[in-house]
C-alpha cells in the first residue's frame, strides 16, 4: 500500500498530508486515511462541498469551528460529519493535527453501529458515537512514533469494528453499489425493478442506511464525478464534462455545482488550495440547511 504525501509552505503557511488506502480487507467500507499538520499564519477557513461519505475526525491538536447560517462558530475537536446535500464551511485559529478517515455510508452504519441515516447532516461529537474507546483511539494514533504505525492501527481498530458489526441490507447494499458503479446514472425506477422492490420501499430503506435518498445520493455522486474531471487540468470544459457525466446541458451542471458547493464552478475552481489544501471559502453565503451538532449519545 503506497502512502502519498503533498507539502505546502508559502505566505499562506505550510501543511503536510499524508495519505494512503486502508488495508485491502477492509475496502471498500473504508475509503481511505489522510493525516494533516497545518500551520498557518492567519485562520483559514475552508469550504466542504456534498459528499456521500461520513468522515472521522480523529485531532491531535485544537479544536476547528464549524459555522451554522448565521454564520456562528461551533467548536469540535474529534467528531463524525455525516453524509449530506448541502456544503459546510470550517475554520481554524492556524493550528491543526489528526487524521481524517473516509467511510463509505453502508462501512459507516457497520463500523459505527448506528444507521448513517442518524448522522445525515450532522456533526456529532467522536465519543458521542464510539463512546470511552474514542479516547483510546486518539491517545493511541496520536502517542504512534509515525503515520506507518498511525495507519497500521487503524487497520486493526476499524478491522475489529467492522467484523463484529452489523452488515446493512442485501437490498440496499446492491443499490449503493450500482449508484456507484454508474456514477449516479441511474433511474431510480429502473434501480426499483432491477433490485425487484418497490420504488418507496427502496427510498425508505435507502435513506435510514445510507443518509440520503437515493436520488439525492445519485446526484451527489454525480457532481462529485464532474467536480473531479473540472479539476483533472486537462482542457476538458464544462460542457463535456457535462455531457460526459449524464447532466443535460452546462447550466444542468451548474446548478448542481451551486446546490451542493455553494458557489459557481468557475469559482470552485478558482479557490482551491494548492498542494491538496482542499477549498478555500471565498467568504460567499453559509449552507442554507447547515450541519447541526450533536453532543448526546446516539442509539
Amino acid at each position: 500500500m503506497r502512502t502519498r504525501v503533498a507539502r505546502h509552505a508559502s505566505s499562506l503557511g505550510s501543511w503536510e498530508m499524508v495519505s494512503r488506502e486502508p488495508h485491502a480487507a477492509l475496502r471498500p467500507h473504508v475509503v481511505g486515511y489522510c493525516g494533516y499538520t497545518e500551520r498557518t499564519v492567519a485562520p483559514l477557513r475552508r469550504r466542504e462541498s456534498a459528499s456521500t461519505h461520513v468522515t472521522l475526525i480523529i485531532s491531535f491538536g485544537p479544536s476547528i469551528d464549524v459555522l451554522d447560517d448565521t454564520g456562528r462558530a461551533r467548536p469540535h475537536v474529534s467528531f463524525v460529519a455525516g453524509p449530506d446535500d448541502s456544503w459546510a464551511v470550517t475554520e481554524h485559529a492556524g493550528l491543526q493535527a489528526g487524521v481524517d478517515v473516509k467511510l463509505s455510508p453502508l462501512g459507516a452504519s457497520t463500523i459505527l453501529g448506528v444507521p448513517t441515516g442518524q448522522l445525515a447532516r450532522q456533526v456529532v461529537e467522536l465519543d458521542a458515537v464510539l463512546g470511552r474507546v474514542a479516547d483510546t483511539l486518539t491517545d493511541q494514533l496520536a502517542e504512534a512514533p509515525d503515520w506507518t504505525g498511525r495507519f497500521a492501527a487503524l487497520d486493526a481498530f476499524l478491522g475489529r469494528r467492522l467484523a463484529a458489526g452489523r452488515r446493512p441490507p442485501a437490498t440496499v447494499t446492491r443499490a449503493w453499489e450500482r449508484l456507484e458503479e454508474t456514477h449516479g446514472r441511474l433511474r431510480m425506477d429502473a434501480l426499483a425493478r432491477e433490485l425487484g422492490c418497490s420504488p418507496r420501499f427502496l427510498t425508505s430503506r435507502f435513506a435510514e442506511t445510507v443518509g440520503l435518498a437515493p436520488k439525492t445520493a445519485a446526484r451527489v455522486l454525480r457532481f462529485r464525478r464532474a467536480v473531479g474531471l473540472l479539476g483533472d487540468d486537462d482542457g476538458t470544459g464544462l460542457a463535456e464534462v457535462a455531457a460526459r457525466c449524464g447532466y443535460a446541458d452546462q447550466s444542468h451542471l451548474s446548478r448542481d455545482v451551486r446546490a451542493f458547493a455553494g458557489c459557481a464552478p468557475a469559482a470552485l475552481l478558482r479557490h482551491r488550495l494548492p498542494d491538496g489544501g482542499g477549498l478555500a471559502d471565498a467568504g460567499a453565503a453559509v449552507p442554507k440547511r447547515p450541519r447541526r451538532a450533536r453532543t448526546a449519545a446516539l442509539g
